[in-house]
């Protein structure tokens, strides 16, 4: 039996994964990276994207993540999700939906932060549509 790596993926909501797996690729903030059993210890920032869960040499589920922080170790990768959404419940129209209002924020923001957050929903939106694409 191949080596696996322990793969938890917790959103503000509940314990959305954990499982065994071969590997997961996680959109870093400073580029996408791959987890597998013994890797380095890492602490990275999510931004929005996919997670690419590897099993049997395929990706075998995918999911959304609108942000957060990823935990890896030698045993165990563990992903800290502002948001997360399995990519096969995601549809155009959603994120488009969110795109638009996320948009209408941005132009109503009248301080700094709320330009930062609205800025950041777009940020969120846009790759939102392109995982549902």
């Amino acid at each position: 039996m191949a080596e696996k790596i322990q793969f938890e993926l917790v959103s503000p909501a509940k314990l959305l994964v954990s499982a065994p797996v071969d590997m997961v690729v996680v959109p870093g903030e400073e580029g996408d990276f791959g987890a597998l059993p013994r890797h380095a210890p890492v602490i990275a920032t999510v931004r929005p994207g996919v997670i690419d869960v590897h099993n049997d040499g395929k990706i075998d589920n995918r999911i959304f993540v609108a942000g957060g922080f990823a935990e890896v170790n030698e045993e165990r990768i563990t992903v800290l999700a502002e948001e997360a959404i399995p990519v096969t419940d995601l549809t155009v129209e959603m994120a488009q939906a969110r795109l638009t209002s996320a948009r209408e924020a941005l132009a109503d923001a009248k301080t700094e932060q709320q330009k930062v957050l609205a800025e950041k929903q777009v940020a969120v939106a846009i790759a939102m549509d392109a995982a549902a694409r």
